[in-house]
């Protein structure tokens, strides 16, 4: 497949998921998804997309791999914020900051597109219905951020794990790229840790935990729930975050 064809079908995922995420029409997405095919680009696995303190620019969407969103204290450690999955958009409205007051990172190879600070706001002007959507997906991330930061103040490491689980299952299904309870899942141990503020080795035996109790497995960068009704109460999860009033 010629990749002007990947990058169009990429580009459909995205406003797709938005449209869902939304409740509206897909013809709603039609100049979005014209300007994502326009504004595709790669970066390698582990570049920085944009730095903390940098120019916020525009609007990015994760069209292939895996970023990150990641703090990094002046000691040197780091802190994830969040997964940003193939499909979903990273901060829609970071481009009303002068500067950004995170860093964006690729796990894996990324392909993204980028609009520009003047592009996204005009997009959002004259389009009311992908302002919507942005906005929607601005509160889905938010609810994200606010179970992650649960899972880090009343969550044990067997319910982080279990939860952060469910939670990236969840959100690759909603974009067609997980069924059957597989899913690809790229992070590191360290990734893992970064993001559940557990040290390496406490994730490790938190995962020889999780298959004991015939949960999951986990091997060679995918992921299989065994029982996802049984991960979701281990987790204590709830996914009440992301749905749309009608």
């Amino acid at each position: 497949m010629a990749r002007e064809d990947r990058i169009e079908l990429k580009a459909r995922m995205v406003t797709e998921r938005l449209a869902t995420l939304s409740a509206q029409p897909l013809a709603d997405f039609a100049v979005l998804e014209r300007l994502i095919c326009q504004r595709a680009q790669e970066a390698p696995a582990h570049a920085d997309l944009v730095r903390e303190g940098e120019s916020s620019a525009g609007i990015r969407m994760m069209l292939g791999g895996w970023a990150c969103r990641y703090k990094m204290l002046v000691n040197g450690r780091r802190q994830l914020l969040s997964f940003v999955l193939p499909g979903e958009l990273c901060d829609p409205y970071m481009h009303l900051l002068a500067r950004m007051d995170h860093s964006l990172a690729a796990l894996t190879p990324v392909t993204y597109a980028q609009l520009g600070r003047e592009e996204s706001e005009r997009l959002v002007h004259d389009h009311p219905a992908v302002a919507r959507a942005l906005w929607i997906q601005t509160m889905f991330e938010i609810g994200v951020e606010r179970e992650w930061t649960a899972s880090l103040g009343q969550r044990v490491a067997f319910q982080r794990l279990a939860h952060l689980f469910c939670d990236i299952y969840l959100r690759l299904n909603m974009t067609g790229i997980a069924e059957d309870n597989w899913c690809d899942f790229p992070p590191t141990q360290g990734d893992i840790g970064d993001a559940t503020g557990l040290s390496s080795v406490h994730v490790n035996r938190t995962l020889q935990d999780l298959r004991a109790a015939n949960l999951i497995t986990l091997t060679n960068k995918r992921l299989f729930i065994r029982n996802l009704e049984a991960l979701k109460s281990a987790a204590l999860f709830r996914p009440s975050y992301g749905v749309v009033a009608h």
